[in-house]
């Protein structure tokens, strides 16, 4: 049975990152999520995918430039799917509290090292007092990211973000005992499939957009897809 998780809430239907995109998804019945997180000026998690606000908003300059209490005034809607009305940049916060999800992929992007360590820490932080601790992965494709965790919040577990193969994506995922790997769906072959998947670690493939390709995936028998289109995934997937 292959899982389906919302790419940014649901991508290709509403704004990226925005609440709206996320209650878009389980409206699907998809009940699992990634999503991509920086820090605001003032230390808060803020749901954004680039470090800069140029491509999903109206506004110039990095996230972490602007306090949260601005970030959740700007409206993300630029670049996606038209929507009427304004979506603001949320906060994890705001997500937690209004999106029930039985399992979220928290992306961290590469960081400094205090940075790294002061997200993953909100993160944990946040987690649990939202009783989610069993219900959130941070992954990264950033070794700084991956050390911070481990080593500052082990009992969060980890993944491993993989978009390129000139590392071994399973000697890196083991180094820092994740339980995910996310691999971009061109590495996923059925022999590093079934090596990952022996290893113990739960293989979820992006960013899976096309009918045919979600099928063939679920035939290879990956664990998990994120998609853009979470509704056509259930769709696809429905009786696979």
């Amino acid at each position: 049975m292959t899982l389906i998780y919302g790419h940014r809430g649901a991508k290709g239907e509403a704004p990226e990152n925005t609440l709206t995109s996320f209650k878009e998804c389980l409206k699907h019945g998809v009940r699992r999520c990634e999503l991509d997180l920086h820090l605001s000026l003032d230390g808060e998690l803020m749901v954004i995918h680039d470090p800069t606000l140029k491509r999903t908003t109206d506004r110039r300059g990095k996230v972490v430039e602007h306090s949260a209490a601005n970030l959740v005034t700007y409206d993300a809607r630029k670049g996606g799917p038209g929507w009427i009305k304004p979506c603001p940049i949320p906060r994890l916060e705001e997500l937690f509290e209004q999106c029930d999800f039985d399992h979220w992929q928290l992306e961290v992007k590469s960081a400094s090292r205090t940075r790294a360590a002061a997200t993953v820490l909100a993160i944990r932080e946040m987690a649990q007092r939202h009783g989610l601790l069993d219900k959130v992965t941070v992954t990264s494709s950033s070794r700084e990211v991956l050390r911070a965790a481990l080593d500052l919040t082990p009992d969060l577990s980890r993944g491993l973000v993989a978009e390129y193969a000139w590392l071994d994506p399973l000697k890196v995922a083991q180094s820092y005992g994740c339980t995910i790997l996310a691999l971009n769906w061109t590495l996923c072959t059925p022999e590093r499939l079934q090596k990952a998947q022996r290893q113990g670690l739960h293989v979820s493939v992006w960013t899976v957009n096309e009918p045919a390709l979600m099928r063939r995936l679920a035939d290879f028998g990956v664990d998990s897809l994120i998609t853009d289109f979470p509704g056509l995934a259930t769709a696809t997937l429905g009786n696979h």
